[in-house]
């Protein structure tokens, strides 16, 4: 690494100095009483506002809703949108049939004339736009080519007693691709207004729904699992009115809380898990199956419901005079409902003590999470661990970041390779245990982001992505200590991410280049909250600041800067410039030791020169070790990077002569180019 070695005499000083120097020549700028100086020459381009990197980036401005300090401010509000639904399974049809009764609050401060819907499944209509935008093979393609979508049948401000819509005030829907528009009778008064919806639809269940929804083929039957899958209503908020943006298929969804009370109606061979808790157990198993899952519910081992040896048998399901029963799930405050329904499913449980509801986000105090598993004959050779990793991840980002608030905590093995929906995880990974742990610890973090924390994944999914891949990094490492989880830690991520980024973190998904999904809004944003953990703030700031994000934003909606604003507010530093280089830049970290002064003599001093050849700054650690066998380990504040790109430290010896100088000793930073780390 060494490339010039030279002798320069100071002028009058009398003072030797022995300047061994890298890829430049060392700058001899500043005092020897001077801690640190900015190098000087005609190579820094002055003309360039260095300053301007520490500026924040150009969020809204504070205001009665969002608050300077990244809290909900006094006059928050948010929407309500509480659906009864009752939905049938055609299982040789392969469609559903779906009624809904909707009470939507407004508790915005304007009316409202008319209501937003998301009909998602329109996705897979040949003429979507969607369709237009994905090729057959992509993941949130249309991989078999077909032809669905939601048809509305009727809707309604009245129900009939057997909750239809009532025909003598009916509704003219507005269909536009993925989003309807109902033009009501009379405005939503705002604060508290409220209007009942009554809707009936029915679509096609597709065999592959854009790794969000679909079918498995197996051995017992065919595997249903139904995700966005009802006339939603859009969500309607304070930084963008109606969010109508389409589903394209990488953008996931937005919305707001409710409670659910849905009724699923299935052929009587099958189970069905969903969102929410069972409400009618003895009316759909059989006497053996609840006492079975009375018994899980008391147990921290895993329980069997139905084994697979049981899959098929007719004792092990309760039979109806027409071959259908109706599953009745309630949920609350949850910001949408997913299921998947079975002859095909085995099923087994266990209980977690301490989250659940009562938790008030404190783990220990809540009344307990029913952990289960359903998954068909294929899988058995794995999912029979499946239940304790459901546990064991619950447990831990209950116990490290904010306790998990709902009942039930379920993962299914069926065709969707890996997708979150509150309480309800799907995951394909049958054969591999590694693979079978790594997409249930991820999917059921997301419980935390986007389910407690609503973010809005259509415009900005690192903040639910990128913010559970940076739980799911602590979570791997609690598992497997001695191994470094694949995504999350910042050498790592430097080293096969070495060039400039194409887009910013703060991309909305539908808009990224092909291909880069994964290291924009996961990889990267972990990376940051890693980075700002372990070599920006430090644990203790850091994990209290992020935790009362979490308090303070559950169960509401926010948006990027009031997650900036709350961390930098807990932790109590200014922290513009890192959010406007790792968030909303595309550069990348390039520290490099460019010179290295240690003085002969009697003058103990030696300066040593730092450049920062990249476009993001961080700060500065590096280690000094010497020829006596000791070594030191000295910083620079990250705002030395506002005078330039270069920066030299001066610092007494104390007669010692130093050996080598290495940046980033315990690489903890995303240095892109780390050979030019280290002078010896």
């Amino acid at each position: 690494m060494l490339q010039l070695r030279s002798i320069v005499r100071v002028a009058g000083s009398g003072v030797s100095w022995v300047a061994c120097c890298v890829l430049g020549a060392c700058a001899t700028g500043g005092g020897a009483a001077s801690t640190g100086s900015r190098a000087s020459g005609d190579d820094v381009p002055r003309a360039r506002d260095f300053a301007a990197r520490f500026a924040p980036p150009a969020w809204p401005a504070p205001n009665d809703v969002r608050a300077a300090n990244g809290a909900p401010g006094p006059g928050y509000w948010q929407q309500r949108c509480d659906y009864t639904m009752h939905v049938m399974l055609d299982e040789a049809a392969r469609s559903i049939v779906g009624r809904s009764t909707i009470v939507y609050t407004n508790n915005s401060p304007q009316e409202l004339s008319s209501v937003w819907l998301h009909l998602e499944q329109n996705l897979f209509r040949p003429d979507s736009l969607g369709a237009q935008m994905t090729g057959p093979g992509d993941r949130f393609g249309n991989r078999d080519g077909f032809r669905g979508g939601v048809q509305v049948i009727a809707a309604s401000t009245g129900a009939r007693a057997d909750g239809l819509p009532d025909v003598s005030d009916a509704l003219e829907v507005h269909v536009y691709d993925t989003v309807a528009r109902i033009d009501l009778p009379a405005p939503i008064a705002p604060r508290g207004g409220t209007v009942s919806l009554s809707i009936v639809w029915t679509a096609k269940v597709p065999g592959y729904g854009s790794d969000r929804l679909g079918i498995d083929d197996v051995r017992d039957g065919p595997i249903f699992q139904l995700a966005q899958w009802f006339p939603a209503v859009a969500k309607f908020d304070d930084v963008h009115g109606w969010n109508t943006l389409p589903y394209l298929g990488t953008g996931e969804f937005y919305t707001d809380f409710g409670d659910f009370d849905v009724m699923i109606d299935v052929p009587d061979t099958h189970l069905v898990a969903a969102t929410g808790e069972l409400g009618n157990e003895a009316e759909v198993l059989t006497a053996r199956q609840v006492e079975r899952l009375s018994a899980a519910r008391s147990s921290a081992q895993t329980v069997t419901i139905r084994g697979v040896d049981e899959i098929g048998s007719a004792e092990s399901r309760p039979r109806s005079d027409d071959g259908r029963l109706t599953w009745r799930f309630r949920a609350e405050n949850v910001r949408t409902f997913a299921w998947a329904s079975s002859a095909a499913f085995a099923w087994d449980a266990c209980i977690l003590p301490g989250a659940g509801p009562g938790s008030d986000g404190v783990f220990g105090r809540g009344g307990g999470v029913l952990c289960q598993s359903f998954y068909p004959r294929e899988a058995v050779a794995q999912w029979g661990k499946s239940t304790q990793m459901v546990r064991q991840s619950i447990e831990h980002y209950s116990r490290k970041w904010y306790a998990y608030p709902y009942p039930t905590a379920t993962n299914v093995n069926g065709i969707v390779g890996g997708m979150e929906y509150p309480m309800v995880a799907f995951c394909r990974a049958r054969d591999d245990e590694r693979a079978l742990w790594g997409v249930t610890t991820h999917e059921l973090g997301h419980n935390w982001f986007p389910m407690i924390v609503n973010t809005d994944e259509r415009r900005h999914a690192w903040m639910d992505e990128g913010f559970n891949t940076f739980m799911n990094y602590y979570h791997a490492l609690e598992r497997n200590p001695d191994e470094l989880p694949r995504r999350g830690h910042p050498r790592r991520w430097a080293r096969e991410q070495p060039r400039p980024f194409a887009q910013p973190v703060d991309t909305p998904p539908d808009l990224l280049l092909r291909g880069t999904l994964g290291v924009t809004q996961y990889a990267k944003p972990a990376v940051g909250l890693v980075l700002l953990r372990e070599g920006i703030l430090g644990e203790e700031r850091f994990d209290s600041a992020f935790r009362e994000y979490i308090r303070r934003w559950a169960f509401k909606s926010p948006r990027p800067w009031d997650f900036a604003r709350t961390i930098e507010d807990v932790a109590g530093m200014d922290l513009g410039w890192f959010w406007r280089g790792w968030f909303y830049g595309t550069g990348v970290l390039d520290q490099a030791v460019t010179g290295v002064m240690q003085a002969e003599g009697e003058n103990r001093n030696a300066r040593v020169t730092i450049a920062n050849l990249g476009e993001l700054v961080m700060p500065v650690t590096f280690r000094v070790d010497y020829t006596d066998g000791t070594s030191e380990v000295r910083q620079l504040p990250v705002q030395v990077w506002a005078q330039g790109d270069t920066w030299t430290t001066t610092w007494d010896v104390q007669g010692r002569r130093i050996k080598s100088v290495t940046i980033d000793p315990d690489e903890a930073m995303p240095d892109v180019e780390p050979r030019n780390n280290v002078w010896r």
